[in-house]
Order: structure tokens, then C-alpha cells, then sequence
């Protein structure tokens, strides 16, 4: 019983260390350091907010690029359900869910024979990537140019400027952010 007590104080002690001085003083120092990161990195656009530069949005206007797939539960690019698909190269959902989408691309840009970039038929592992690589937009640029009366060289300019490269120069791939692309598209 002697052991008790001082078990259950530090209990109480180390739970509202952990559990709420902790949170909030991390967070008040990431809302001074970063602010624009830690309220979300929220992209605003006449001031509405439109989107995120964290989370991809579903988009399937001919005119506009197209993100990745999402694998999120209940709607597509729910941040609150964020996961994988958890389906392995040899599962039958996930091999016939890339069919579908390999013949939806198809039939969007029927004139279109390049092979489809992985990335616009696989979600990502968290099943919000805002990204898409440079062949994935490439592959979309003569359907959106044709879809907006735009120049292909034009798009395929945008599409350069939009071009993230890796972090540090070496972590990870060149990106292109589909919502920013999407966005420069509207002020042309």
C-alpha cells in the first residue's frame, strides 16, 4: 500500500506532463516558428481557402491535372482516414482497381498511347499525396491543354515551373504539386 500512492502521483504527474504541457508547448512553439506550417499550410485563393499544400484533393474536370488515386475510407483524400489500400501486387482488387483506372485515363485522352506513370493508377501510402511526379503530369498535358484551348508547349512550360526537386537536392524525387499547377492553370 505504501507504494501505491506514490505510483498513482506520478501517474497523474506524467500524464499531464505527456499528455498536455507537453502538447501545448510544441505547439505554441511551432505556431511562432512556423505558423503557416502548423495551421495547416493551407492554400487561400481570394481569401477562401481552397485546398492544402499537405493533402491532395479529388479532381475529374478534363481541364484540370489529376492527382494521384486515393485509398482513404469514406471519400477520397480524407485526412481523417488516412491509409493505404493494404492490397499487395497479386490481390485482385487492387489489380483490377488499376485496370479501371488505367482504361478511365484511357478513355479521358484516347489519342494518348504513352505508358500510364504508376502513379496516377497506385495511391500513395497515406492516401493524400498532393504530389505527382513529372511523367505523371506530362502524361496529362496535351488532354488538359486540348481541354483549355491552350498551346501544349505552354502546359508543358507550367509544368516545369512546377517542378519541386528533391528535398536537400537528393531526398527524394522531383514533384509537382497538383493543386499549385492547377492554380497557375486558372491564371493563365
Amino acid at each position: 500500500m505504501s507504494l501505491l500512492r506514490p505510483a498513482l502521483v506520478l501517474f497523474v504527474m506524467l500524464s499531464f506532463v505527456t499528455g498536455a504541457v507537453y502538447p501545448l508547448v510544441i505547439t505554441a512553439f511551432a505556431s511562432l516558428l512556423f505558423s503557416k506550417e502548423a495551421a495547416g499550410s493551407l492554400i487561400e485563393r481570394n481569401g477562401v481557402v481552397i485546398g492544402s499544400r499537405l493533402i491532395g484533393q479529388e479532381v475529374s474536370d478534363p481541364k484540370y491535372f489529376w492527382g494521384r488515386p486515393s485509398a482513404t475510407a469514406e471519400r477520397p483524400y480524407n485526412a481523417l482516414a488516412s491509409a493505404g489500400s493494404n492490397q499487395g501486387p497479386l490481390n485482385p482488387a487492387l489489380v483490377d482497381a488499376v485496370k479501371g483506372r488505367i482504361e478511365a485515363l484511357r478513355a479521358a485522352d484516347p489519342d494518348n498511347h504513352a505508358l500510364v506513370p504508376v502513379d496516377l493508377v497506385t495511391a500513395s501510402a497515406s492516401g493524400l499525396d498532393p504530389h505527382i511526379s513529372p511523367a505523371a503530369a506530362a502524361y496529362q498535358v496535351a488532354r488538359v491543354a486540348r481541354a483549355r484551348g491552350l498551346n501544349v508547349t505552354d502546359v508543358q512550360k507550367l509544368v516545369v515551373e512546377h517542378t519541386e526537386l528533391p528535398t536537400l537536392g537528393f531526398i527524394g524525387a522531383p514533384r509537382v504539386h497538383v493543386l499549385s499547377l492547377n492554380l497557375a492553370l486558372d491564371a493563365l
